[in-house]
């Protein structure tokens, strides 16, 4: 069965990396949900994807520059809610249900890693138990062995897409040297899907994320193919999609 994980908790259908789409996405009944993980200078660690403000919130500047009160006061667009922090999050999240929590950790405007991270993301997840049912992911592949360094028993996922992959020497370079680092390899379903024959053959499906798939032409592909894990930013349509392929086996 392919798993599927809601997107920066649903972002097409509430505002992305909010309380509010935390909140609602549990109750679609995802498999595991994703969010993004940025440290602000004053050491908090705030779940917004981008490094600056402007796209998802009402505010401006870089997410490092922010106060704990200028935080608190900023809302996201489209919401009455404002910029949550991963503490915030993983008490939503901290379900009896064991959800998988796929956790990437970010890097600052100029693409740097932020120092010590890893050790927060971390301890935030160890203090509540949710270690052991979460994926810390990245892009950058230092970042992802630091968190092999720091927490090894806390499984991994890499993501990339077609640029990401040429600058690694390619897709088949990059995934030769991700294979015994990484649990998942997310890969961009355009890439996925130019290179299928090449990433069919060296990892099995059950290893496979593909992202980010919003429409229902797409979906129904990927789950045809039997991809280990789908993410979307309209994770209920995916759901839904998943049901009908069942019942009509």
């Amino acid at each position: 069965m392919t798993f599927i994980t809601g997107h920066r908790g649903a972002r097409n259908l509430w505002p992305e990396n909010s309380l509010q789409g935390f909140r609602n996405v549990l109750a679609l009944g995802v498999d595991a949900v994703e969010f993004d993980v940025h440290l602000t200078d004053a050491g908090e660690l705030v779940v917004i994807h981008d490094a600056t403000l402007e796209r998802t919130s009402e505010g401006e500047g870089p997410v490092r520059a922010l106060s704990p009160s200028a935080r608190r006061a900023t809302r996201l667009k489209g919401s009455g809610e404002t910029i949550p922090t991963i503490g915030e999050v993983l008490d939503v999240l901290d379900t009896g249900e064991a959800l998988p929590l796929h956790v990437e950790i970010k890097s600052d405007g100029n693409g740097v890693p932020y120092a010590g991270i890893v050790e927060k993301v971390v301890a935030e997840l160890a203090v509540r138990g949710l270690d052991q049912r979460s994926y810390l992911t990245s892009f950058d592949v230092s970042v992802l062995e630091d968190c092999r360094r720091i927490a090894p028993k806390i499984q991994r996922l890499v993501s990339v897409n077609a640029a990401w992959a040429e600058r690694q020497g390619g897709l088949g370079s990059f995934i030769d040297g991700v294979d015994g680092l990484v649990d998942i390899v997310a890969i961009h379903h355009e890439l996925m899907d130019t290179e299928w024959e090449l990433v069919s053959s060296r990892l099995p499906l059950e290893r496979l994320c593909v992202w980010t798939l919003n429409d229902e032409t797409l979906i129904t592909k990927w789950l045809n193919r039997g991809i280990g894990h789908l993410t979307s930013d309209n994770p209920d349509l995916a759901l839904n999609l998943r049901r009908a392929l069942s019942s009509a086996a």
